[in-house]
């Protein structure tokens, strides 16, 4: 079994894993690299309460991106789609955002820029960061892509 595997049986964090997000999710709402490294709030789907998960966000020009590295059916994603985009990001500063999904066919060229800047997302996301934009394009409908807007 891989160390993948082992971190995310079943497709979901291990305890091991869930405090290391605990952890990072303090750093980057710290704003250490604040146009990097953010923690997303959102009102959990099931439980009511607020979740906080570490991200990498990806800045090109004036958009901003959160990728969803492990796919359509973690926590997070469900949880976002559940409250229809409305989240909080931490990076320094708190600020109200609404997450929109990125159509299939825009996500190519997002995925590709977001692997060169987060290379802990390598070993989930099943292309190489130099691969070519086509084969970006045939993981694009399993790895969801938002486009952080300022929420009004």
């Amino acid at each position: 079994m891989s160390l993948k595997q082992w971190l995310y049986r079943g497709g979901r964090p291990n305890p091991v894993v869930k405090i290391l997000n605990k952890f990072w999710a303090l750093l980057h709402s710290l704003g250490i690299a604040r146009n990097t490294l953010v923690t997303l709030e959102v009102m959990g789907r099931k439980s009511g309460k607020v979740i906080r998960f570490p991200l990498v966000m990806l800045v090109q020009g004036e958009e901003r991106y959160l990728v969803s590295m492990l796919g359509a059916e973690v926590n997070w994603v469900r949880n976002i789609r559940s409250a229809g985009g409305r989240a909080s990001l931490r990076h320094g500063v708190t600020e109200q955002v609404l997450l929109e999904e990125v159509d299939v066919s825009r996500r190519a060229p997002i995925l590709k820029a977001y692997l060169q800047i987060a290379p802990g997302a390598r070993g989930h996301i099943p292309v190489d960061k130099d691969a070519p934009l086509s084969a970006f394009a045939e993981i694009a409908p399993q790895t969801p892509v938002f486009s952080i807007k300022a929420a009004e």
